[in-house]
């Protein structure tokens, strides 16, 4: 039996584990930390009642069908609720409603979008020809990753208002960059697969369990039999010619026939300077998630985008007394803190939610990935490596691997499964292990 040794307990490392571990491969995972997840994980709030949260509330679609197919090998895909409604709250509380109606794509949307309150008819009419343009140069336009998606609006005659209202609340969302550090083809990417392509693609998945279980060590080594190290972090890796003979750990070396490193690219940068010609254009965006906690319910609402607030979205986790805000590409917060941050995030939120300027705030919790993601900016897209390395036997997965996507689940996924694709390849048993995008 081959043995392959991954770096890497996120959900890259997680998807090359199952993959290869189901094809017949002795799967040995190394995670330097207590748990399995990566940045999509969960743990007990600090100094709580034990209570269990995600580090930052994670969403995927539909179209993340690589994902999806993952959690099927792990025995969680039913663990998934998914939302046929996005939400739109204006200052004051008026909501708007963003579904798929009866026409067939690409016009499902036609009839929710014409009664979208928070735009004038003038900016729809921008946007659907924005949208219509989006879609003819999908795939034929050659300069999409040398311009930001902020280029591209305005060069479609998009108003700052109808960029600020209809395009960023995804697309930061999405990508987590902004706009004008965002390389279009990656909003353009967005679009064409969750809106444009099927009439479900869309559909917003929130699971139903803390990210701690739907990506558990325990439940990998269960239904994949894979072997899952913890507290196993790897400090160095041996090499011999055009090969790597162990990954290195203060509890000794691991060799197999085959490694993969599912690390993000700082710390496979400290372990292999050399791996990459040039490192330097990599770089990170970052995530806040704002938990809050109230005496009461302050909406019965089960998410919602907050247009023309930079606190952007919330999820309601709790019968409307939890609510969790996400701010994407938040740098404007590093310097905050924490309890400027939850007040200044409460505050805001009664602007929407009548109910908050009644209810009290009975804790908080702020969680700042400064690291979150990396930055999907212009230009980056050619340097991204592909799985095979200079080392014959040496692979690569992760999220901000070439992918196709941003750096999401999905795109962690995918990077997974095309790693472990090279690593069947090697062993003289190709097979097809990543799933085509619907579209």
């Amino acid at each position: 039996m081959r043995t392959v040794a991954i770096a890497g307990g996120g959900v890259a490392g997680i998807a090359a584990a199952a993959a290869l571990a189901q094809t017949g491969c002795r799967v040995i995972l190394l995670e330097s930390r207590p748990y399995s997840g990566g940045r999509a994980a969960s743990y007990a709030l600090p100094g709580g009642d034990g209570e269990i949260i995600d580090n930052c509330q994670h969403i995927l679609l539909k179209c993340c069908v690589n994902l999806l197919d993952l959690y099927r090998r792990l025995g969680v895909d039913s663990q998934v609720d998914f939302h046929r409604e996005f939400h739109y709250l204006e200052p004051g509380g008026r909501r708007s409603v963003f579904r798929a109606g009866l026409l067939p794509a690409p016009a499902h949307f036609a009839g929710s979008f014409a009664a979208l309150h928070f735009l004038s008819a003038a900016e729809k009419l921008q946007a659907a020809q924005a949208l219509l343009a989006l879609r003819r140069e999908h795939g034929r336009r050659a300069d999409l990753d040398s311009i930001t998606m902020r280029q591209w609006l305005e060069e479609k005659r998009q108003s700052p208002r109808a960029i600020a209202r209809f395009w960023a609340p995804v697309l930061v969302s999405a990508v987590n960059e902004d706009l004008d550090r965002m390389a279009a083809t990656h909003g353009f990417q967005v679009f064409h697969l969750a809106f444009l392509s099927s009439k479900d693609a869309y559909q917003m998945g929130v699971p139903r369990l803390p990210l701690g279980e739907m990506h558990s060590a325990h439940r990998l080594a269960a239904r994949t039999g894979a072997e899952v190290l913890l507290r196993r972090k790897v400090t160095g890796v041996r090499t011999e010619g055009s090969r790597v003979r162990a990954f290195e750990t203060e509890q000794g070396d691991v060799e197999a026939d085959a490694f993969i490193s599912a690390l993000p690219f700082e710390p496979l940068r400290r372990l292999l300077p050399d791996l990459l010609d040039d490192w330097s254009a990599f770089d990170y965006s970052p995530i806040a998630g704002i938990h809050l906690w109230f005496d009461r319910p302050v909406t019965e609402l089960p998410h919602a985008v907050l247009l023309d607030s930079p606190f952007q979205w919330f999820f309601n986790k709790q019968q409307g007394r939890y609510l969790q805000l996400v701010v994407s590409a938040s740098r404007f917060l590093e310097t905050w803190p924490r309890q400027q941050a939850a007040a200044r995030a409460v505050e805001d939120l009664s602007r929407y939610l009548p109910e908050v300027r009644r209810a009290k705030l009975e804790r908080f919790h702020v969680v700042k990935e400064v690291r979150a993601t990396f930055s999907a900016r212009p230009g980056l897209s050619a340097l991204r490596p592909h799985p095979e390395t200079r080392f014959e036997n040496l692979f690569l997965a992760g999220d901000w691997t070439q992918t196709g996507w941003p750096s999401t689940m999905e795109g962690a996924a995918r990077s997974g499964y095309r790693a472990a694709e090279a690593v069947c390849r090697l062993f003289g048993d190709p097979r097809p292990l990543l799933l085509p995008d619907i579209a």
